[in-house]
């Protein structure tokens, strides 16, 4: 089930990182089109779809990473039962949060299908599209949080936390 898990959080991050290439390459033809004056329709919504889409993809491995940001203050000054207590309240708390954004981002992706939503801009995208991308992270996110909270709860779960600051200088 592990392997499952990570492979789902991993298959996601590297779509995140198709979607940021895609992302790169209209940036560039944004900039090669203006410059050899011919215009590209749509190639601004479409760099927005694709941002939008990698940041939802790489939520998941993030956090499974311990690249979140997260305030650990209280956490640190407690000890034993009050520390663990603390963390599968905010763990509880982030599984609701993030089944409640998944469940929502679902829906709104299921209506921009069946009403026909599409872009207002020169694109005229149906939205639906652009929409599952943030469904389907915000799904894994939902996932991996369950996942963090179900290994809390088995004593299994490893806090990783970034040494970025430590290392800005």
């Amino acid at each position: 089930m592990r392997k499952l898990l990570d492979g789902i959080y991993n298959s996601a991050a590297a779509l995140a990182a198709l979607f940021m290439l895609g992302l790169l390459l209209m940036v560039l033809l944004s900039i090669v089109s203006r410059q050899l004056h011919f215009y590209v329709p749509g190639v601004d919504a479409y760099a927005g779809y694709l941002m939008a889409a990698s940041g939802f993809l790489a939520m998941a491995h993030t956090l499974k990473r311990g690249e979140h940001i997260r305030v650990t203050l209280l956490l640190n000054a407690l000890r034993g039962r009050w520390k663990k207590g603390m963390e599968l309240f905010a763990l509880g708390l982030a599984v609701f949060l993030a089944v409640l954004f998944a469940f929502y981002s679902c829906k709104l992706a299921w209506q921009s299908h069946v009403f026909n939503d599409i872009s207002t801009s020169s694109d005229a995208t149906p939205l639906w599209l652009p929409q599952l991308a943030m469904a389907y992270g915000s799904v894994i996110f939902a996932l991996a949080f369950i996942d963090e909270a179900l290994l809390e709860i088995q004593g299994r779960r490893v806090t990783r936390s970034s040494d970025e600051a430590l290392r800005n200088e």
